[in-house]
């Protein structure tokens, strides 16, 4: 049997991950596993943070496409471009079949590219999630959540790698660096 290359399908946006649950489904009762390698949806772990609370989300890499990594058979290709709701085939080349007639071939991608690809999903599982931070320094902020809950404030300083921020308060008319994480403020 060839060797399994990695191609890119197209499928409606925001249908991506449906598409590819189905796809395995079909591969499964068609009895074309040996074929199949792995279909992959590829995302990105990221963490936002919105009104004071965090929340770990997946960013798709390249929304409105599925990767499979398959040695393309007739069936496979069937099942592929008529069988999957919300898919509609692979990344193709034109190829002339005769002086008046062209044909749509599936391309693989390099198998670098696959394996930069793949380099990422593998950091996802390694790396805790990106965080993104949506204060800027000089913003006016509300103390949700401690001992200064309900107390206002003005951003001084971001510790993404920490996931803080440092907030100016006045207190008893004196002003007061307080070190605070991304879920105890909230923008005013």
């Amino acid at each position: 049997m060839s060797e399994m290359k990695w191609y890119v399908l197209r499928t409606a946006g925001g249908k991506e991950k449906k598409a590819s649950e189905y796809l395995q489904k079909e591969i499964e009762r068609s009895g074309l596993q040996e074929q199949v390698g792995q279909v992959l949806v590829p995302v990105k772990k990221e963490i936002v943070t919105k009104n004071g609370k965090r929340k770990a989300v997946d960013r798709l890499l390249y929304p409105g496409y599925v990767l499979i990594q398959a040695v393309l058979s007739p069936a496979l290709e069937n099942i592929i471009r008529n069988n999957v709701p919300g898919m509609s085939g692979f990344l193709t080349e034109k190829k002339e079949i005769s002086s008046s007639q062209t044909e749509r071939i599936p391309v693989p991608i390099r198998e670098e590219e696959a394996q930069r690809i793949l380099g990422i999903q593998d950091e996802n599982v390694d790396n805790a999630a990106e965080t993104i931070v949506n204060y800027e320094i000089g913003e006016s902020v509300k103390i949700t959540d401690g001992p200064f809950s309900g107390f206002n404030g003005t951003v001084e300083e971001i510790l993404e790698d920490r996931s803080k921020v440092k907030v100016i308060v006045v207190i008893f008319g004196r002003k007061t660096a307080l070190e605070l994480s991304f879920t105890q403020v909230t923008k005013e």
